[in-house]
């Protein structure tokens, strides 16, 4: 279902700030850029919070990294949104015939182990929750990754799937691949925090 408060924002204040991004961007801001505007008090700020932690925080992740996690989960969620616009934010600081490579199969493309093996991890626990063991956790321990790295991978794999159920539920609009790319220079340069 489609919110108008989200397309027009929930206050004149908002209003103004979204039409005013759009203009100077030249571009429709995205709804994803949008829905940080609704109830800002309510979902924005605590969720804008959450995902700059994840996506931007300290960790031994690079930003591409997390950026192609959210791919893979949205991917996973079948969330044509999100996959374009954290592939699109990974292509930026990734060689993007190794961001496509990696979204059609993580597991034949020339990412690192460890890498690898926390997606196989994060697509288990996106797909098959209930399936997800101990030995799952540990066998990326051995692959290499440290407990942060995975607390922090686990993080990014949570966040994206409630992200790719919003973004869906709200039926986000599409961007184009150029729209994306724009946006994703945006998204680096500011991050996720509203």
């Amino acid at each position: 279902m489609r919110l108008p408060e989200i397309d027009r924002g929930d206050g004149l204040g908002s209003r103004l700030l979204i039409g005013f991004i759009s203009t100077v961007s030249g571009m429709r801001l995205p709804d994803a850029a949008r829905v940080a505007f609704y109830h800002k008090h309510f979902f924005g700020r605590p969720m804008g919070a959450w995902t700059q932690a994840a996506m931007r925080g300290l960790s031994d992740w690079s930003v591409g990294e997390r950026e192609l996690m959210a791919a893979m989960v949205a991917k996973w969620n079948s969330c044509a949104f999100c996959v374009g616009a954290h592939a699109a934010v990974a292509a930026k600081v990734m060689e993007r015939t190794q961001v496509d490579a990696a979204i059609a199969d993580f597991r034949a493309s020339s990412i690192s182990d460890e890498l690898k093996a926390t997606l196989a991890f994060l697509e288990i626990m996106t797909l098959n929750p209930m399936e997800l063991t101990a030995e799952d956790a540990k066998s990326v321990l051995r692959a290499g990754v440290s407990v942060e790295a995975l607390t922090d991978a686990i993080a990014v794999g949570s966040l994206f799937n409630i992200i790719t159920r919003y973004a869906d539920a709200l039926g986000f609009a599409l961007p184009t691949d150029d729209e994306f790319y724009r946006a994703a220079s945006m998204l680096l340069k500011r991050g996720y925090a509203s």
